[in-house]
């Protein structure tokens, strides 16, 4: 019998959209064979739905600094960081603390 798929949020905020063709909001669905992490999904992120400069988004592994990374409105520094694994029902949201100028 096969496994649901983990269904979560992810949000762009404070421009970060700009580097996801404009859209503040995607609703998930991944397979649930893998376990899914912060860490994995930045670089699933970068692979499936980030449409410009990367290197806004990413620095190496991780978001570059600047970002804000929230789930379910908790920072993630007190959630593990990249390790944290995320949940069915999550709310991940990515918010660039960045401004040109």
């Amino acid at each position: 019998m096969p496994e649901d798929n983990l269904k979560f949020t992810v949000e762009f905020g404070g421009g970060a959209e700009l580097l996801f063709n404009k859209v503040k909001k995607h609703n998930l669905e991944l397979p649930s064979s893998q376990k899914w992490t912060i860490g994995s999904l930045i670089i699933w992120l970068r692979d499936n739905l980030l449409t410009e400069r990367a290197e806004l988004f990413m620095q190496e592994a991780s978001v570059r600094p600047g970002i804000l990374v929230l789930v379910n409105d908790t920072d993630w520094e007190l959630l593990g960081e990249l390790d944290y694994q995320i949940q069915n029902g999550d709310n991940v949201m990515f918010i660039s603390t960045l401004h040109g100028g």
